[in-house]
């Protein structure tokens, strides 16, 4: 697979819900985590500024994607597509058990205000979650990242995503709750 265009309008960006799990090698995956909690696994995948993340619950599986549309995907499972404009909301029920929300926005910034956010984000993201740096696509000393930060619960996952776009001066914001509930 060829590297992920970072210079792609961020308005291409879709961010899909699928009721199954991809297959990796359809993607560049940077990083990853796999974990089990409670009566449920997840699977995270940064995917360059990107993210993928599978909940696996009973016999369901949720899975969260973003992508350009260049990306390969299937599309048997497809739930739902969302072009990345301004803000978003979305809620859905799966099955008695699982119920997922999620919200994004794309935050175009000034120039200072940016590199603030920039430097907060990178702070954080040497304390905690899963960080992954682009420098081989910066075109400035700003570096495009992408920094996912998960709290697993017995019975829900919390899910807070950052992509940065320097180039751009934007940040893709995604939020995601994963409420399972456990017999």
């Amino acid at each position: 697979m060829d590297s992920p265009h970072i210079e792609q309008s961020l308005s291409e960006l879709t961010f899909n819900i699928f009721q199954r799990p991809l297959h990796p090698e359809l993607f560049n995956i940077y990083r990853s985590q796999h974990f089990f909690q409670g009566d449920y696994e997840v699977m995270i995948w940064i995917t360059g500024c990107s993210h993928l993340v599978s909940v696996f619950f009973d016999a369901d599986c949720l899975t969260e994607v973003i992508c350009s549309p260049d990306q390969m995907l299937p599309s048997r499972g497809l739930v739902e597509r969302f072009p990345f404009r301004g803000e978003k909301s979305h809620k859905c029920t799966w099955s008695q058990e699982l119920e997922y929300m999620m919200s994004f926005q794309v935050e175009a910034m000034s120039a200072n205000l940016f590199r603030q956010t920039h430097s907060d984000l990178t702070a954080m993201a040497k304390r905690r979650g899963l960080y992954v740096p682009f420098p081989q696509w910066a075109k400035g000393e700003l570096v495009p990242f992408s920094f996912l930060d998960y709290e697993a619960h017995c019975e829900e996952l919390h899910i807070h995503a950052f992509h940065a776009f320097p180039e751009q001066q934007t940040i893709i914001k995604t939020q995601s709750l994963f409420n399972l509930k456990i017999k």
